[in-house]
């Protein structure tokens, strides 16, 4: 548009110089001024224009994320006008994309407010922000001013336990146990009389006192849980034709049982060889920062805050070729303490993961093995599951979650 517009005034300084009419050239000044002056101003408008973006960067899955824009004129001079747009993935959006054409007084300020929908588990960019201008009469485009990006880590689906039969050697623990060999002497369940050969311990002088013969004490059997959830998305454990289906199964499966542990007051926590997606943004940001090893490694602690932390890893994995979960349980699993519980969810089930449980039982740690998907394991393993000793569950839709739900 500029190009024609310079063309024109060249013919227009042309017809003037043969009909050496004043009045032309008056048109070409006053044509060429606006043309500078219009220029300098929407460039100036456009470079002194701010904006500041709000929103709460964790949501749960089907939560409604509210968005709030401020876009701040920091010059005496007006926008008389600016196109202004916020990017956002298309699994967030909703019915109406943000996009409007604003003016702005002198120091004005204007706000704007959208909404996010978390419809779907992921770790997303939101921006960046846009902004460009030109002149008033259309003339010149002074292109687009990029803004910053913040992102939206959106947590996956939870489903609700109420039991999970994880097995464990750890005594003195807070979860009831029906081995009275893991006695919580914290716990007294009841009291009686003593006979030969109780401990002197265990008598109640205060009870033993008031009865006239000795009291001994009963405590309730309980244990406790360290619990490391093992989840595999290497897509080759998986069905080719409904992998993505398959693992987010296998994440709900990971975050559901986090979950349950975590509100137990137990400690939990994760190893997986799934792809974080912020290693690569980080990765194309900083190109000077080596990046991380696959596999993602969270220690076993308590807590909610705890608990959000391995929620926002698994907001933010995905499936691929990686690391086989045979060789991520073998190498993570040497430097667990002593009767930790390992909870391996997966979707491939053969003779060598059964190898390497072999040698994780010997190391005095536990297994619990989930099959997420269609790939189940054969009659054979199952029997040699059982002879290990090694609780096997099958999940291939959410619906069988239902047996710990209930």
């Amino acid at each position: 548009m500029s190009s024609n517009y310079i063309i024109f005034l060249i013919l227009l300084l042309i017809l003037g110089v043969l009909l050496q009419q004043d009045f032309i050239f008056t048109i070409i000044y006053l044509l060429a001024g606006v043309f500078v002056l219009s220029g300098w101003w929407s460039r100036k408008a456009l470079a002194d224009i701010s904006f500041s973006r709000q929103l709460n960067q964790r949501a749960f899955l089907n939560e409604e994320v509210p968005v709030q824009l401020a876009i701040m004129n920091k010059s005496w001079l007006p926008v008389l006008w600016a196109r202004v747009s916020d990017s956002m993935p298309s699994d967030l959006a909703g019915r109406y994309s943000f996009r409007h054409v604003i003016s702005l007084a002198p120091y004005g300020k204007t706000h704007f407010s959208y909404t996010l929908y978390a419809r779907k588990r992921g770790y997303y960019p939101i921006g960046p922000f846009f902004a460009s201008s030109g002149d008033l009469l259309g003339i010149l485009d002074q292109g687009n001013r990029r803004g910053s990006v913040d992102y939206l880590n959106v947590y996956p689906k939870i489903i609700p336990f109420t039991s999970l039969p994880l097995p464990s050697s750890s005594p003195q623990g807070t979860l009831r146990h029906s081995q009275p060999i893991f006695e919580d002497p914290t716990r007294v369940l009841n009291k009686r009389d003593y006979v030969s050969g109780d401990s002197l311990r265990r008598i109640d002088w205060k009870s033993s006192a008031s009865l006239g013969r000795l009291q001994v004490k009963q405590f309730e059997p309980s244990i406790s849980l360290e619990v490391v959830v093992f989840l595999d998305l290497d897509v080759s454990s998986y069905d080719a034709r409904h992998y993505y289906d398959q693992t987010e199964l296998a994440i709900v499966v990971a975050a559901s049982v986090a979950n349950w542990v975590c509100g137990k007051n137990q400690a939990v926590g994760l190893i997986t060889n799934g792809l974080d997606v912020l290693e690569k943004i980080q990765a194309q940001d900083h190109p000077e920062i080596q990046p991380m090893s696959l596999a993602s490694f969270i220690p076993a602690k308590k807590g909610r805050a705890h608990l959000i932390r391995i929620l926002e890893t698994l907001a933010r994995l995905q499936s691929g070729q990686t690391t086989p979960f045979r060789e991520l349980v073998n190498e993570n699993s040497v430097d667990l303490p002593w009767g930790s519980t390992l909870v391996l969810v997966t979707g491939l089930i053969n003779d060598e993961l059964f190898d390497t449980l072999f040698q994780v039982q010997r190391r005095g740690l536990h297994a619990l093995i989930i099959n997420v998907g269609s790939k189940a394991p054969t009659k054979e393993l199952s029997l040699k599951a059982s002879s290990f000793k090694l609780p096997l569950y099958r999940v291939q839709t959410e619906m069988d979650l239902d047996m710990w739900r209930y």
